[in-house]
């Protein structure tokens, strides 16, 4: 349905229509109601993209994830989107499932409609992409995938320093076989946590031994990575997950094996997502301020005069969450 088919409609010209949509100008009462009965009638929508463009602004923010399936980013995601309505603007979203290939194609796609500015939370990225995003000159937030440039804000995680706490509370409890459950470890803020792990549990001088399993970034690909990992002959008594979402799968298999969580093996997760209070046990883990991040980016993107600007680079330290599902290592 176009706009001229609503003017045909209600006997005006196209410049009417939009002046009863925008709400400008001078219209007679009569001339409006003919109007609003034509749209409704139409079912007509307004392209507000068009609109908004045809004023000189766009009144909608992009965000890019990498798993909109992972509650970590819908978290994120839903921060944004309130901290954006109250500034008056939509939150237009596209997912990577932490593909190179779908997020350059998101980006495009979001530069092409023209975004006020951009927050790309994704695990994956090249510098060439970078820096296309740079030449757009489009105010653009990152996480953990950034670097210090122009129009550019960095959020990053200390990974490393998280991964280390869960592993010296581990080895506090007397766990000496640990395992590393994760996905895409190639990829840099993954490879991090993978490598922190390895960096923690090599300090105590052989006095652990390890593994590490992969599976997709799902509960099902928690499941399968411990699976996969019990079939290998190696029975962890604590096993440290890149995500509570992992984590999930991993307590559920746990359980399909006739283990005990935490008297047999003990599971720590990371980013303490809401499920993660509700699991059984309720998930020991690492917390990352989603929320508060949701809300930087969009204080990055739309600088409000009123507070102070949020700093090129932001650095957040997670804090160990102790729920149920750590406990001492098994005496045997």
């Amino acid at each position: 349905m176009t706009l001229d088919k609503v003017a045909q409609r209600a006997g005006v010209s196209t410049a009417t229509v939009s002046r009863v949509l925008n709400n400008q100008g001078t219209v007679k009462d009569s001339t409006r109601r003919r109007v609003l009965s034509a749209v409704k009638t139409l079912n007509y929508y307004p392209n507000l993209h068009a609109r908004s463009l045809a004023g000189g602004k766009s009144n909608t923010i992009g965000l890019i994830v990498s798993n909109l399936s992972n509650p970590f980013f819908v978290d994120v995601f839903q921060a944004m989107d309130a901290a954006a309505r109250a500034s008056g603007y939509d939150v237009l979203v596209e997912h990577t499932d932490y593909q190179v290939s779908q997020l350059r194609a998101g980006v495009r796609s979001l530069l092409g409609k023209r975004v006020a500015g951009l927050a790309v939370v994704v695990s994956e990225m090249e510098e060439d992409l970078l820096a296309e995003i740079q030449a757009s000159e489009r105010p653009t937030v990152f996480y953990d995938v950034g670097k210090p440039a122009e129009n550019f804000t960095n959020i990053r995680v200390r990974y490393e320093l998280g991964t280390q706490r869960a592993v010296q509370y581990l080895y506090s409890l007397g766990h000496r076989r640990m395992a590393f459950v994760g996905h895409h470890s190639a990829l840099s803020p993954l490879h991090v946590r993978r490598e922190a792990f390895l960096g923690a549990v090599g300090t105590y001088d052989g006095a652990v031994s390890w593994k590490v399993a992969l599976g997709p970034d799902s509960p099902a690909g928690g499941a399968q990575a411990v699976r996969e990992l019990l079939l290998s002959g190696f029975k962890p008594s604590a096993v440290v997950c890149v995500n509570d979402y992992m984590a999930i799968g991993v307590l559920r298999e746990l359980r399909a094996h006739n283990y005990s969580v935490p008297a047999d093996i003990s599971v720590t997760g990371f980013d303490n997502i809401s499920l993660s209070e509700f699991t059984h046990p309720a998930l020991t883990t690492l917390n990352i301020p989603r929320e508060a991040i949701g809300q930087m980016a969009v204080k990055a993107l739309l600088p409000d005069q009123a507070s102070a600007p949020i700093p090129p680079e932001v650095l957040l330290e997670p804090e160990l969450v102790l729920r149920d599902s750590t406990g001492p290592a098994p005496l045997s």
